[in-house]
């Protein structure tokens, strides 16, 4: 079964990672949720990304705020994919966390989606364990088409309205 995990640097992240969780379990991903920030509990990081791959973890989510860094931190004590999340702040309305996931150094890459983008986080990581789980894949790909059948419905039915 495919497994990924989700960190957040803060149980005040939650309500943004909620869809990732949602989605990840829709498609029957085992999913392993955490409270554990880089700055706060760093030992519990780096124990974290060294255990990860021998745990079953295939794909990791970090959501984080602020100095966003989870991410990064993870990313530098493992090879396993990992999906930053930028989680929205008062003070800057989530630029400080967007730049802060988006600007790793040469080496260590964190794949990033939008500010509170939870749901985005999650179809990342199916699209990543799609390439190792054909029926990941194959229910991404009814997803996708699902999706846009909507849009074409939306659009008739403009276009008669009009």
């Amino acid at each position: 079964m495919a497994k990924a995990a989700i960190l957040m640097g803060s149980k005040s992240d939650f309500d943004v990672v909620k869809p990732a969780i949602r989605v990840l379990k829709e498609f029957g991903v085992e999913t392993e949720v955490r409270v554990i920030s880089a700055h706060r509990t760093p030992e519990e990081a780096h124990a974290f990304a060294a255990g990860a791959r021998e745990n079953g973890t295939e794909v990791i989510i970090c959501a984080a705020g602020k100095a966003a860094h989870l991410g990064g931190v993870i990313a530098a004590s493992t090879t396993l994919p990992v999906i930053g999340l930028p989680v929205k702040t008062d003070m800057m309305g989530g630029l400080d966390s967007l730049l802060s996931v988006v600007q790793m150094p040469s080496g260590i890459p964190v794949a990033t989606v939008g500010v509170n983008g939870g749901e985005n986080a999650g179809l990342l990581a199916l699209q990543i364990l799609g390439v190792k789980y054909p029926d990941i894949a194959e229910k991404f790909g009814a997803y996708k088409a699902a999706m846009r059948e909507k849009i074409n419905a939306d659009d008739r039915a403009l276009q008669e309205q009009l």
